[in-house]
């Protein structure tokens, strides 16, 4: 289970910190990523990070600005959000697969696991 939480409203410009806290597996075992999905638009990804942690993956739209990243012994990850812009509103969705799964990191195709989401709105 994947369980999101920290989204909300934030002016332009400001910050905020998502985290999603996994439950029911090894953690440690598992890719993580965020995705996002904007009112009419496709589910995009945003971010990824490596089960060791040691490699991070980031959308060229949200890259210097978000920063992914894990704990093991909290069983979570985190994406830090700076310099938000209205074009970062979105319902963001928190996703893992198994490290050993093949497939691109930014396709969301290829995780099997997904939290049911929380709201950034970016405002002035």
């Amino acid at each position: 289970q994947l369980v999101e939480s920290g989204g909300g409203l934030v002016q332009i410009g400001g910050s905020l910190r998502l985290s999603c806290a996994a439950s029911g597996r090894t953690f440690s075992w598992y890719v993580m990523a965020w995705f996002r999905q904007a009112p009419g638009k496709e589910r995009e990804f945003v971010a990824a990070i490596s089960a060791s942690g040691g490699s991070t993956f980031y959308a060229d739209s949200v890259k210097g600005r978000f920063t992914i990243s894990r704990d093991d012994t909290e069983d979570t990850v985190y994406l830090e959000m700076n310099t938000l812009r209205p074009e970062d509103t979105a319902v963001y969705y928190c996703a893992s697969r198994l490290s050993t799964y093949g497939g691109s990191l930014r396709d969301g195709s290829n995780y099997d696991h997904w939290g049911s989401g929380t709201q950034v709105t970016v405002s002035s």
